[in-house]
């Protein structure tokens, strides 16, 4: 699979990441049996995924406890989050500190590879938050930092004490907001910009129709207050990308690709974006989701897909 740098100083990744949302028995409502969980994961990294996603709010920890299990004796790259209270450890300098104290004890790791803001508090100064994360890349407990859900203006005052090396945003075909200002802001810095929901979550494995309904449990039933069902998932939305996923699945079979393969190589084919997230319990969606990372897109391919998509 193909890798790229991580921004202008951190690791080489693979272009398609494992994300470890499911596997803290939050993303659909469901809680998947360990062990497939930890098969899935080992399945990613036997097809040359390198590096896999958490956080601490993932299943209450559940998640990182899965993927300290699956990593043993692999040589993977742990990504893990922090967020704020009262979800998370918090975003004051010593929430930060026992944030990252509690993930390296659930991964059963002395250094977490990249930690990562989980979303923007308000209540607190950023400053103060990432002067706690830079201190943490002092004393050795975490290679790079990053963040998660933020806006240009606030990776702008974090850049101001030391540099961001990872931006982890919402993109997909069906989210493109940030691609021609965030993301490029980030490419300037020297950001690496890793993109979390690529394939809309299940939407671009073309496996919904009009009839899908979803479990009062799982998010994609819009009780749960999660913005993306706005999107995504109501009634008129839902229709409406239904509708484009159809017309993309001519372009995807003429390629000999999934769906999937097709929106994770289009993500990975944007200017500024650096890799994609993609999890799965099925070790064999994971091997489909890593054989995205060698997909190439022509020119014409990519402007195709840009009509499509009503870019």
């Amino acid at each position: 699979m193909r890798a790229r740098k991580l921004g202008s100083s951190g690791p080489e990744i693979s272009v398609i990441g494992y994300g470890a949302w499911e596997a803290g028995g939050m993303a659909w409502g469901s809680n998947p049996p360990e062990e497939e969980t930890i098969d899935a994961m080992r399945a990613a990294f036997d097809a040359g995924v390198n590096w896999v996603d958490t956080a601490e709010v993932y299943g209450g920890g559940r998640s990182e406890e899965l993927v300290g299990r699956a990593v043993v004796g692999r040589d993977v790259l742990v990504f893990t989050k922090v967020a704020p209270k009262p979800a998370g450890s918090g975003f004051d300098a010593g929430g930060v500190r026992a944030g990252a104290e509690a993930s390296l004890r659930r991964l059963g790791r002395d250094v977490i590879d990249v930690f990562q803001l989980h979303w923007p508090d308000r209540g607190i100064v950023v400053e103060e938050t990432w002067e706690a994360m830079a201190r943490l890349v002092d004393e050795g407990l975490v290679r790079w930092i990053g963040v998660s859900n933020f806006s240009s203006e606030l990776v702008a005052r974090c850049e101001g004490i030391r540099h961001v090396d990872s931006l982890q945003p919402h993109f997909s075909m069906l989210h493109r907001e940030g691609r021609d200002d965030l993301f490029l802001r980030c490419e300037r810095a020297g950001t690496g910009v890793i993109a979390y929901g690529p394939l809309a979550y299940g939407l671009l494995t073309g496996v919904f129709d009009e009839t899908t309904t979803f479990s009062d449990d799982d998010w994609r039933s819009g009780k749960h207050g999660i913005g993306a069902y706005d999107e995504l998932f109501a009634p008129d939305p839902f229709r409406r990308n239904l509708a484009t996923v159809e017309a993309l699945r001519p372009v995807a079979e003429r390629k000999g690709l999934t769906l999937a393969q097709l929106a994770l190589a289009w993500v990975v084919h944007q200017r500024s974006v650096t890799a994609a997230i993609a999890g799965s319990r099925s070790s064999q969606h994971v091997r489909d989701n890593a054989g995205a990372g060698d997909v190439e897109l022509t020119p014409k391919e990519l402007e195709e897909l840009e009509v499509l998509l009503g870019g």
